[in-house]
């Protein structure tokens, strides 16, 4: 992917950068060198960019999205997966129950026809499925991989960034950014991509599995097989840390209800804390929870520059509401809060100092940080944040900053704030998640 013209060549590190940006940081699924990652904003590079890998697709093509609509853009998308399907190609897709549900019928049979292998992670079957508080934790991630060579991770759904599911078309694209992958990261997105494909596809499919499996000649061979798909890496290869340190050094991360429940939490809580410079939030839904707003605050105290990009236009006002009763808290530290006023913003990105950068489908909530199955790459390469610098900047220049003094924010008083507080609890709880947040 070309970069942009107005980015630099090269970012200088600063003075008394440390050798090691990694020293401190939890990275239980590894960093690893030797990795290529490029930057791509909006449907409009992201979708070409997934058409063009799936066309020299030889092997295997595992998808994943929470949200489909049957736009033009996103229909060039599935034919490719379909015309992969139909050469012979392996395409396996992984859709969530409650983001596709109303465009679930026509996409099934779309895949039916062509041969795609199609599995819907809790799907709803009906008013009763609500019932079931597991239901509140959706698989939000955005992933693509192909023959194990390239991937793609973010936050951009199967939707056309002029149409939103609420609000119909507009005239501009909402701001969303994903990432392209090569290298030795490639291999962690396929093994968490096909662990959630498999888990959604047997949990669908329980009975067809187990009766397949008893007409096996070597059943247990079978069950071996299907376990070892299941099973998601904990951490990077020992060698491949070892001795791989040329650029770009990235990880894949996750948050699951598994092993890695808090885990792209912890990893922003750990940067920041270590930032000396600067701190870059973008996120459409911001209600951090209290070690993270902690974490922001001191670092704001100790004169880390740090700016946070909001929505502008709003989608849901209960998050935007949220969101806004933190504003009063962060600007009394010197935080700085703008408001994004072209188009609705979808954006998960960060930025700390001039090495640490993340792109993912994260948000900076309670439902993605401790609910939802999520998925970010962070990466440790001054050229690479400097090119996203840049599109954060961008984002800056098009937004509203909300200063101490704007009016509108100073009616909210205290009852308010514990109100919106104890919703989000209650939510948490139903959800089957308790402690402090």
């Amino acid at each position: 992917m070309s970069q942009p013209p107005f980015l630099p060549p090269h970012a200088p590190e600063p003075a008394g950068a440390s050798n090691d940006p990694l020293k401190g940081l939890p990275s239980p699924f590894g960093f690893s060198g030797g990795n290529q990652v490029a930057v791509l904003q909006g449907g409009r590079q992201l979708f070409p960019a997934m058409i063009e890998a799936i066309a020299h697709a030889r092997h295997e093509v595992w998808a994943a999205s929470y949200i489909f609509e049957d736009n033009p853009s996103v229909t060039a998308v599935i034919d490719a997966l379909c015309g992969a399907a139909q050469r012979g190609v392996q395409v396996r897709l992984l859709v969530d129950g409650f983001g596709c549900n109303a465009t679930l019928p026509a996409l099934s049979g779309r895949c039916l026809q062509a041969g795609v292998s199609l599995a819907v992670f809790r799907p709803l079957q009906g008013w009763w499925s609500w019932l079931q508080p597991i239901q509140l934790r959706r698989m939000h991630k955005k992933l693509c991989v192909v023959d194990d060579k390239v991937a793609f991770v973010g936050g951009i759904n199967l939707i056309d960034d002029c149409f939103d599911q609420r609000h119909g078309w507009s005239e501009q694209p909402r701001l969303d950014f994903a990432v392209s992958l090569h290298g030795p990261i490639v291999g962690s997105v396929r093994s968490v991509v096909r662990a959630l494909w498999t888990r959604a596809w047997l949990g669908n499919e329980f009975r067809e599995e187990v009766s397949a499996m008893s007409q096996e000649a070597h059943p247990l061979g079978r069950l071996r097989r299907l376990i070892r798909r299941l099973r998601m890496p904990v951490r990077a290869s020992a060698v491949r840390l070892a001795t791989s340190h040329i650029p770009m050094r990235a990880a894949f991360i996750v948050r699951d209800n598994l092993r890695q429940r808090r885990t792209i939490e912890r990893h922003y809580i750990a940067a920041i804390r270590q930032a000396q410079e600067r701190i870059d939030l973008m996120s459409p839904y911001f209600y951090p929870g209290r070690a993270f707003r902690r974490a922001l605050r001191q670092a704001a105290s100790r004169g880390v520059k740090v700016r946070v990009v909001l929505q502008g236009k709003i989608d849901f006002p209960i998050a935007h509401l949220a969101a806004r009763m933190l504003y009063d808290e962060m600007h009394a530290k010197g935080v700085q809060i703008f408001e994004y006023q072209p188009a609705f913003l979808h954006a998960k990105i960060a930025l700390v100092d001039a090495h640490w950068a993340t792109v993912g489908s994260s948000n900076i909530d309670p439902l993605s940080l401790l609910l939802n199955l999520e998925a970010n790459v962070i990466v440790h390469d001054a050229s690479f944040n400097a090119e996203l610098a840049c599109y954060f900047d961008a984002a800056v220049v098009n937004s509203r900053e909300v200063g101490p003094r704007d009016s509108r924010y100073f009616w909210f008083r205290p009852w308010q704030q514990a109100a919106v507080a104890w919703c989000v609890r209650l939510y948490l709880r139903v959800a089957g998640r308790s402690g402090r947040y």
